[in-house]
């Protein structure tokens, strides 16, 4: 097997995000939210695994051709953004005004997001929240909270996008990647365990979900405030 042919395999592998968004826009229309969010939980962990196997076979020098960026991009818009914003939108959580509220301001600050060049750190954090729309839904749809927190939180991590604060890349992020990285792999777990319920409300994965996103939402802020101790 080839180098080329190795790096188009990642390509490709990329690329099932979007049949993935595609399964999970069905589930979404036919209001079958649990499976909704497994396909976006497969999606989810494409996403995770595609990244460190686009490096390690050297994708941007064996297959030029495909911009591997662009295309987690489109597909992270997706099923990140678009997709978790409609079902926050045709769903119970968010009544009236609100739910159009929502999905204006989660799709549009999105859309400036994903376009900024300046979106990672020298760390490879993310410079703002990385609209991780997807994680924050899906925890929403387990937890049930009052629909003012939703539009606070909806509000708040719009405005986070732009602001200089860090959150941490599970893989990408080398500080405290020992823990980041599991606590994410957990995170998939607990989420995947959520939907399989259908979210049912005494579940222990909401347990696992919030103590899990909780550290994610946070380790890049608290980073910023502990500063790291030089390596001698």
């Amino acid at each position: 097997m080839t180098d080329a042919f190795k790096a188009l395999l990642v390509h490709l592998l990329t690329a099932t995000g979007a049949v993935f968004a595609m399964l999970a826009m069905l589930a979404a229309v036919d209001e079958k939210w649990d499976m909704m969010f497994l396909w976006l939980v497969v999606a989810f962990a494409v996403d995770g695994v595609d990244g460190p196997l686009a490096r390690h076979y050297h994708v941007q020098k064996y297959a030029p051709r495909f911009d591997g960026v662009l295309l987690d991009l489109i597909i992270d818009y997706l099923t990140y953004v678009f997709i978790p914003a409609f079902a926050l939108f045709s769903s119970d959580l968010l009544p009236g005004w609100t739910g159009w509220f929502a999905i204006i301001v989660i799709t549009y600050a999105s859309a400036m997001y994903f376009a900024d060049t300046k979106m990672k750190t020298k760390d490879n954090s993310f410079h703002g929240f990385p609209g991780c729309w997807n994680m924050l839904v899906l925890v929403l749809f387990a937890v049930e909270p009052n629909f003012w927190l939703i539009l606070v939180l909806v509000v708040a991590m719009a405005v986070a996008m732009f602001l200089p604060l860090k959150f941490v890349h599970p893989a990408r992020t080398k500080r405290w990647r020992v823990v980041t990285l599991p606590i994410a792999v957990a995170w998939t777990f607990f989420a995947g365990w959520a939907a399989w319920v259908d979210f049912h409300p005494e579940s222990w994965a909401h347990w696992g979900l919030v103590a899990t996103s909780l550290y994610l939402l946070f380790a890049g802020a608290v980073q910023q405030v502990i500063p790291e101790r030089n390596k001698a």
